[in-house]
C-alpha cells in the first residue's frame, strides 16, 4: 500500500485528491495547523474524513515539516497548502511567499535531508505566465508573473527545478490554469457570481457587485485536475506540465452560463464595482496542455460551460435541499 501526504488536504484541491487515492487503495495522511480545531468540512462532504489521518503541522517552520516526513514515511507528497487568492496576494504579499514559496522549499528540504525515495507534487499556475501578449502559454513560456501570488508561485516552480537538477529529486510542478467545483470557498468570483445568481432567483434584492468583467480565463474542473497531479507523480521521470482545458472564456460568457441556469440575464443583476478591482489583473489568459495530452494521456472532459452548469447543479441541489 502507497502513502500519501497531503499538504493542504481542507482545501477543494487537496479533499478531491484525498478522495482519488483512497479509491486507488492509498493510505493517505493530511496536514493542518491545528488537526483537532478544524473541521474539515470538505473531506466530510466527500465522505472521506474519517478515512484520512490527520496531522497538526506548521508547514513554515522546518522542524515541523521534517517531523511530519519522518512520521508519515510518505512514498508521495502533495503540496496543495498556501494562500490560494490572487486578490488577496496584494493584500497580504508576505503570508503568500511564505505560505507558497518558503513551505515548498521546506518540503524540498525535508524530503532531501531524509536521503529517501520521495516524490513530490508542487502547484505552480498560470498566473506565473503574467501578460503574454495574447498568445498560448507552454511549458516553454517564460515567466512574467503580475501578483504577488504569481511570484510566489514562480518562485516555488524554480525551487523544485533546482532541487530536481541539483539532488535528483522526483519533484515535478504542474502549472494549473483555473480550476473550480462546489467546493471553491465563495472569496472565489466563480462561487461569488453561482451563488449570487441563486439567491437572486431566490427572490434576493440587491445587485451583485463584481471587479472587472473583460478578463478571460481558462476554467476547467478540479476533480480532473487532481487527476493529472496523480498521474504526473507516476511517471518514471519527473516533468513540469501545463493542466489546462485549452479553451479561454470572457467572464461575461460565465455570468451568461450562470445566470441562464436560473432563468436571469447578468445584465440586470451585476454591477462593477472599482472598489474590487485589483491593482494589476491579467487580461487575458490562454494555456496550450498539449504536452499533457501527448505525454500523460491527460485531457479536460469537462470545459467552462460544463462547469458552470454542475456548480449550478450542486448549488441547487444543497440549497434548495
Amino acid at each position: 500500500m502507497k502513502r500519501a501526504l497531503i499538504c493542504g488536504v481542507s482545501g477543494q484541491d487537496g479533499a478531491y485528491l484525498a478522495s482519488l487515492l483512497l479509491q486507488r487503495g492509498y493510505e493517505v495522511s493530511g496536514t493542518s495547523r491545528d488537526a483537532r480545531t478544524a473541521s474539515f468540512q470538505n473531506l466530510v462532504r466527500l465522505g472521506v474524513r474519517e478515512k484520512v489521518s490527520l496531522l497538526s503541522v506548521n508547514l513554515t517552520d522546518f522542524q515541523s515539516v521534517l517531523q511530519a516526513i519522518e512520521k508519515v514515511e510518505p512514498d508521495e507528497v502533495y503540496n496543495l497548502a498556501g494562500q490560494s487568492s490572487v486578490g488577496l496576494s496584494f493584500e497580504r504579499p508576505v503570508e503568500t511567499m511564505e505560505s507558497i514559496s518558503l513551505v515548498t522549499l521546506n518540503l524540498l528540504e525535508a524530503i532531501r535531508s531524509r536521503g529517501r525515495a520521495v516524490k513530490l507534487f508542487s502547484p505552480a499556475s498560470g498566473e506565473c505566465y503574467g501578460d503574454t501578449d495574447g498568445k498560448t502559454a507552454d511549458e516553454g513560456t517564460p515567466f512574467r508573473p503580475r501578483s504577488p501570488y504569481g511570484v510566489a508561485k514562480a518562485a516555488a516552480f524554480w525551487q523544485v527545478a533546482n532541487y530536481r537538477e541539483a539532488y535528483g529529486l522526483h519533484a515535478c510542478s504542474g502549472i494549473l490554469f483555473n480550476h473550480e467545483s462546489p467546493l471553491r470557498p465563495e472569496r472565489f468570483v466563480t462561487k461569488k457570481i453561482i451563488r449570487g445568481a441563486w439567491r437572486i432567483a431566490n427572490g434576493a434584492s440587491g445587485k451583485l457587485r463584481l471587479g472587472n468583467l473583460s478578463i478571460k480565463r481558462d476554467w476547467g474542473w478540479a476533480p480532473e485536475y487532481v487527476e493529472a497531479m496523480w498521474q504526473m507523480l507516476q511517471r518514471p521521470d519527473p516533468q513540469d506540465f501545463v493542466i489546462a482545458t485549452g479553451e479561454t472564456h470572457e467572464l461575461t460568457k460565465f455570468l451568461d452560463v450562470a445566470f441562464s441556469f436560473f432563468g436571469l440575464k447578468w445584465q440586470d443583476h451585476v454591477l462593477t464595482d472599482p472598489g474590487l478591482i485589483r491593482p494589476m489583473d491579467l487580461a487575458v489568459e490562454m494555456a496550450n496542455p498539449e504536452k499533457a495530452r501527448r505525454v500523460l494521456g491527460w485531457e479536460a472532459e469537462h470545459k467552462m460551460r460544463d462547469v458552470v452548469r454542475m456548480m449550478c447543479e450542486d448549488m441547487k441541489q444543497q440549497e434548495d435541499g
